[in-house]
């Protein structure tokens, strides 16, 4: 049997996903809830606490005292406001060291790791955990891409290889080669919902979604899921790329469903 499992949680389903394994498999686990951040149903009837984001110190603390070996850091997290973060001592020691360096997404992320695992602790991902969330190559459902729609997703490649060297954003939408948007800290859904006024007459465009070139793959993977293909159609996009074996793909049965449904493709694409 694996070693007890520290689940710091953020919001969405991942984390009950997380929750509800464990469960299944008697493996024994805490979870740090985050407050503003985390589902409330994500906690319920299992042992838990609920932390501030500038609570690092009480967290780790709270983990060693439990025997935690294995921490999963899951679930979607807005950043806060550094006035409203009101670190502790174990906080406030990292940010210092942390600077300027780390303030792109990957780059926090990655020194978060570091720093979880100087405490003596191992940072697993969450797709090591649950079966089945990183699909293979392919379209998940009916529909399938045409030529148009293929072009768009050539460009929306390009533009995050070059995003991504920058360590911004995972997403972009593209409608006939032009670029709609760029995901920046607003997160996937603010931006469909910015892109659905900006696009144009004619065929739909399409969101791309990839890891960036040297993404923190325990924490951060690239996720989409239901309520991504509901605001791809509210937009009046013909579909969604992801990276085939990169990225998470919540509740797929849920997510095929809904494409074939509204007529979109969903599909995973070959790194290259």
């Amino acid at each position: 049997m694996a070693g007890k499992l520290g689940i710091i949680a953020g919001g969405g389903a991942l984390p009950r996903m997380l929750v509800d394994a464990c469960l299944a498999s008697g493996r024994d686990f805490h979870v740090f809830a985050l407050e503003g951040q985390t589902d409330a149903g994500t906690v319920e009837g299992v042992a838990h606490g609920w932390f501030r984001l500038g609570q690092a110190g009480a967290v780790l603390a709270l983990a060693q005292q439990l025997e935690i070996r294995d921490i999963v850091l899951a679930g979607s997290v807005e950043r806060p406001s550094l006035s409203s973060l009101r670190p502790d001592w174990k906080t406030l020691s990292f940010l210092m060291r942390l600077g300027r360096k780390g303030l792109g997404d990957d780059g926090l992320l990655r020194r978060i790791v570091a720093a979880i695992e100087e405490e003596g602790f191992t940072v697993v991902g969450a797709d090591s955990l649950l079966d089945g969330l990183k699909p293979a190559a392919g379209c998940l459902g009916r529909h399938q891409p045409n030529a148009e729609a293929t072009a768009d997703i050539e460009r929306g490649r390009a533009v995050l290889a070059a995003l991504g060297e920058a360590d911004v954003g995972q997403a972009v939408v593209v409608q006939q080669g032009m670029v709609l948007g760029v995901e920046a800290i607003e997160g996937t859904d603010a931006l469909l919902e910015r892109c659905g006024a900006l696009k144009r007459d004619g065929a739909g465009g399409v969101l791309v979604k990839l890891a960036k070139p040297r993404q923190e793959t325990r924490t951060d993977l690239p996720t989409i899921g239901p309520e991504t293909v509901r605001r791809a159609a509210a937009a009046g996009l013909s579909g969604i790329a992801i990276g085939a074996g990169a990225t998470i793909v919540i509740s797929r049965d849920e997510v095929v469903r809904l494409a074939d449904e509204a007529g979109l493709f969903v599909v995973a694409l070959e790194a290259g």
